[in-house]
């Protein structure tokens, strides 16, 4: 797994690659509790996004209530089987997915 971020002013796009899972959270998510520190317009766009695990959703979820306050998250480009894994979680209820 890996990640690219376009940082733009107060606004950051992530991309997420691969998967994400419980060998790689604590990375992912130390590296973007860093960058969204000012960031009022998150963006993660999630193309060439394989696989979710329920820590990923749990990060996700961390990322929405942050932003939450201060702006806004936005999800996109989730492929067939991520958005499965966010229907059967709930989480197209919780998530701003588009």
């Amino acid at each position: 797994m890996n990640f690219d971020k376009t940082p733009d002013g107060k606004t950051l796009t992530v991309e997420l690659n691969g998967q994400i899972d419980s060998v790689n959270i604590n990375d992912i998510e130390k590296e973007l509790l860093e960058e969204v520190e000012g960031v009022t317009d998150l963006t993660f766009d999630m193309t060439n996004l394989e696989y979710i695990s329920s820590a990923g959703l749990r990060v996700l979820l961390q990322m929405q209530k942050m932003m939450k306050k201060r702006g806004n998250m936005v999800i996109k480009n989730a492929n067939g089987n991520v958005m499965d894994i966010f229907k059967v979680t709930g989480f197209v209820k919780l998530l701003n997915i588009v």
